[in-house]
């Protein structure tokens, strides 16, 4: 494909871009680089870890982004005594036409484009495991057959970062799956004005979809067709090597800090 060719696809990429951004920003207040984060993790095919003390917005963030995108969104409220099953799914006795019974496989929650795992550290690391094939294989294994998960597949999970009562660390395998872990932080003073003038004049902005699955995935390949040059690859590659204690490319610092 020609150099053109690929100019004149990045330019239609962030006019794309710029419209969601611009659809969210009638609903999301501030919060710009929370914004980009989220919708980078989810043009490259990953998923988005956002930390911060209730009350900030997130949830409605995933809400409007499912909205502007045109993709079926699923909360899932992560409590301790939440089950797999009741998050992947689970095969069901049902009676049948001929009068016998079959067991059939009925879709959890997972099942959707769009997934809202809210407050996912206060289910078990048990539950928490569930969520690892999707994310990873974009898929779930139950009683032995593979469910294939529809494109495109983005999980947004939430963490509260004060309370700790109740709560389990999230596992180090379910950590590497996810792309970014955002922190979103308190809005500003003018940012408050702008919410609290929202807010008691009720005047709630509704977005409009501006992008559907199809294209989402259409630019999901558009990235990962974009080039690099040799030398800013090898540069990335000795960041990474350089956070191995002991490695070639450790510095005195990696070697005393980390582990």
């Amino acid at each position: 494909m020609s150099d053109q060719s690929m100019e004149a696809r990045a330019e239609q990429f962030r006019k794309a871009y710029k419209s969601v951004k611009d659809e969210i920003g009638k609903v999301i207040v501030g919060h710009s680089d929370i914004v980009d984060g989220v919708l980078t993790c989810l043009f490259v095919g990953g998923h988005a870890l956002l930390e911060g003390v209730p009350g900030l917005g997130k949830t409605l963030l995933v809400r409007t982004l499912s909205q502007v995108l045109d993709l079926k969104f699923a909360r899932i409220q992560f409590t301790p005594d939440l089950m797999p099953s009741d998050i992947i799914g689970t095969t069901v006795i049902i009676d049948s036409p001929t009068g016998g019974r079959v067991f059939q496989f009925q879709s959890g929650p997972l099942f959707a484009q769009i997934v809202l795992a809210d407050e996912i550290n206060r289910a078990t690391p048990k539950t928490q495991s569930a969520l690892l094939e999707a994310m990873q294989e974009h898929s779930v294994t139950v009683g032995g057959t593979v469910h294939r998960l529809e494109e495109p597949f983005f999980v947004m999970a939430t963490q509260n970062p004060i309370e700790q009562e109740g709560t389990y660390p999230l596992p180090e395998a379910q950590l590497d799956r996810f792309f970014f872990k955002l922190l979103v932080r308190y809005s500003g003073r003018e940012e408050m004005a702008t919410i609290l003038d929202r807010t008691t004049r009720n005047e709630w902005p509704q977005p409009e979809k501006v992008m559907d699955g199809a294209e989402v995935r259409k630019w999901q390949q558009l990235v990962r067709e974009a080039l690099i040059a040799p030398p800013v690859q090898d540069y990335a590659i000795r960041l990474v090597l350089a956070t191995h204690p002991q490695g070639a490319f450790a510095a005195a610092e990696t070697n005393k800090y980390l582990r």
